[in-house]
């Protein structure tokens, strides 16, 4: 798969994020990404009950689909505003995947994701014959882990072993952590690396001082308010001491995160057009 540097996250779609977005809006948005020549998007089961594919899915019908390379999760079941329930089982996967196809309008999922699960999910040879049964029939072009955030170095070493191809991890300037444990496993089996939280949820911004704080139906009031502090005087210390005079944090963020050799793309959310074009703009910072 040929991406774009700077992919499109879409969990903001799903409506955690404190807006529920209309379809001109998203449509908005997509277009504008197109526009720069961003090609990947990556969404989820459940953002919202596969409401963010289906907006994408909307969009695609319309718009055409031959341009996007498309890749979503499996392993979650949304019920309401940050509750969900897993559901790694081969029956389970196997149905949020129609539904994913049914709410993407889509007969092929491009890079189909094990979602944030723990490793005993992860250690069921069941499920990635499964997957792999499912490629053979063409419902999947490619099998990736994203990688839950807590981490998982087992994963990202047994994943070419399981049949994946990609990794997706939280990377960012305030968490460096898969420098030791994922991107020498990627480098060495030639794995994709979809970096996510590349903004490390909008704080990378610069855009939010000490003392800020989130409203209800965005994901980030529900944050511990004491990390919350600890990574607000963090991102001062970044504005001060590393983010050249004249170049905005967050392009800077996203181009940090890009400068790693083993960082295929990031996967920014954004609200809306406008975030879209900015931070596109990154990739000529790299």
């Amino acid at each position: 798969m040929e991406v774009s540097v700077i992919g499109l996250g879409t969990w903001q779609l799903g409506g955690e994020w404190a807006h529920d977005y209309t379809q001109a809006e998203v449509d908005a948005l997509l277009d504008a990404a197109a526009e720069e020549g961003i090609n990947l998007i990556d969404t989820a089961e459940c953002y919202g009950d596969h409401l963010s594919e289906s907006l994408v899915g909307d969009y695609l019908a319309r718009r055409g689909r031959e341009r996007w390379m498309v890749a979503t999760k499996f392993g979650h079941r949304f019920h309401s505003f940050m509750n969900r329930t897993e559901d790694f089982s081969v029956a389970g996967m196997k149905e949020q995947l129609d539904g994913s196809l049914k709410a993407l309008r889509m007969e092929r999922i491009d890079l189909y994701q094990f979602h944030s699960g723990s490793d005993v999910w992860f250690q069921n040879e069941e499920l990635w014959k499964a997957l792999e049964e499912l490629k053979r029939a063409g419902k999947i072009r490619h099998v990736g882990i994203s990688i839950l955030g807590k981490g998982s170095e087992a994963q990202a070493k047994a994943a070419r072993s399981v049949g994946a191809e990609a990794l997706q991890v939280v990377y960012n300037r305030m968490d460096r952590r898969p420098e030791e444990m994922y991107f020498p496993h990627a480098v060495r089996d030639g794995l994709g690396v979809l970096a996510r939280v590349p903004l490390a949820s909008g704080l990378l911004s610069g855009k939010h001082q000490a003392g800020a704080t989130f409203p209800k139906g965005d994901f980030r009031s529900t944050l511990d308010a004491e990390k919350l502090k600890r990574d607000l005087a963090e991102v001062e210390r970044l504005k001060r001491e590393e983010v050249p005079d004249g170049v905005p944090m967050a392009q800077w963020a996203l181009a940090w995160c890009l400068k790693n050799d083993a960082v295929t793309t990031v996967i920014p959310g954004c609200r809306n057009a406008e975030q879209v074009r900015f931070n596109a703009g990154a990739a000529a910072l790299v």
